[in-house]
């Protein structure tokens, strides 16, 4: 049984020029490649995806950013409250705008929102979480959840935010500690 319980309501929602706003972020973790990637051992990155409860296509951790928190805050407790990961938010990869059906209020109409994305290296998978009964959680490499998401703004944060962020972490890690590292795997 989970000890831990996902908020619920609206009353502390925050808004900004008629949207909602949101955080949410893109879990990630290495793997070490097997023998087919090569002589040289290898680290794979991964991201943590989630079903969606409204239809096919996977999604990435998010949801309202409240009153009472910080976006990094809002990021880190969407992760735990619908994934069951805790982690560490290593960079914010931008704001993202989309349309929500299901979120249309009187402070946005159109269900107009603004969800501010971050990346977060997990350190810690639970065995459960609030929303493990109706969450399933699936690790992807890059392009396997790039071909996943559900919807167009979370392929873009995947495909220009992390993947350009992760690629320029790891150049960068080169340059200090030479050692192979890979977002995807080789064929």
């Amino acid at each position: 049984m989970c000890d831990l319980v996902a908020r619920t309501g609206r009353h502390q929602q925050r808004y900004e020029a008629g949207c909602r706003l949101v955080a949410g972020c893109i879990p990630f973790k290495y793997r070490k490649c097997d023998e087919s990637c090569g002589s040289k051992p290898k680290k794979i990155v991964e991201v943590l995806m989630i079903n969606s409860q409204s239809g096919p296509g996977l999604l990435f951790p998010k949801g309202g950013w409240e009153n009472d928190e910080t976006v990094e805050e809002a990021a880190v407790r969407e992760a735990l409250e619908e994934a069951g990961v805790r982690g560490d938010i290593m960079e914010f990869l931008g704001f993202y705008y989309f349309k929500s059906k299901s979120h249309q209020d009187e402070f946005s109409p159109e269900g107009l929102c603004k969800a501010a994305m971050f990346a977060m290296h997990v350190k810690e998978e639970l065995g459960s979480w609030p929303e493990q009964s109706t969450r399933h959680r699936r690790w992807l490499t890059i392009p396997e959840a790039g071909e996943q998401c559900r919807h167009p703004w979370m392929r873009e944060a995947l495909l220009e935010g992390f993947s350009k962020w992760h690629a320029n972490k790891m150049m960068s890690a080169e340059e200090d500690h030479p050692g192979p590292i890979s977002s995807t795997p080789a064929r």
